[in-house]
């Protein structure tokens, strides 16, 4: 052997040691798992992502004086329907003014709708502390009226027409001027 033997060897054994490692094979006979195939895509409905209010909204409910409360019985005047919450600042501060208002004016009324989780008890020791003019009702914030939008923040005041079409909603707290202001607007 001649001395370019050994060289060539060793150049030939670094040579190799630089090749990249070849993936080892999968010790299982199967073959590998294929990603899962998309689901088509959920239908999309007829039905509006947000409720929006009724153009003619009905409500008929227990009010919390036990008389039950129909929207459409009070047709020919203005209806403010405002929904409010007791622990609601801004709610509580407007009460005043609206019980005012809906004794005040033969031509409009104010319906409360308390949305929150209360029993009937705690609302009514809350109303004595508190007394309105106008009849309140407890709405389920769980299930709420479907004829109206659910509040995305309280207080929300809707003022219906005397023709029961809705006129006009106002998010956040409302003045007896506004709601007379939006009346004569209509008119």
């Amino acid at each position: 052997m001649t001395c370019k033997t050994p060289l060539l060897l060793a150049a030939l054994l670094a040579l190799a040691a630089c090749k990249p490692a070849q993936e080892p094979t999968p010790a299982s006979s199967q073959p590998p798992a294929q990603a899962p195939t998309p689901a088509a895509p959920a239908p999309v409905e007829d039905t509006p992502a947000e409720r929006v209010t009724a153009e003619f909204p009905t409500l008929k409910m227990k009010a919390v004086d036990g008389s039950d409360y129909d929207l459409a019985a009070h047709r020919g005047k203005w209806v403010v329907v405002n929904f409010w919450a007791t622990w609601c600042a801004p709610c509580r501060k407007e009460m005043p003014e609206l019980s005012a208002l809906h004794a005040m004016r033969s031509n409009i009324e104010v319906v409360g709708l308390a949305y929150e989780d209360i029993e009937l008890p705690e609302m009514q020791s809350f109303l004595t502390k508190h007394p309105v003019t106008y009849p309140i009702v407890i709405v389920d914030p769980f299930d709420p009226p479907t004829d109206f939008a659910t509040p995305r923040g309280l207080p929300l005041t809707h003022l219906i027409d005397p023709q029961g079409k809705l006129a006009h909603s106002f998010l956040g707290p409302v003045t007896a001027a506004d709601i007379e202001q939006q009346i004569a607007a209509a008119k």
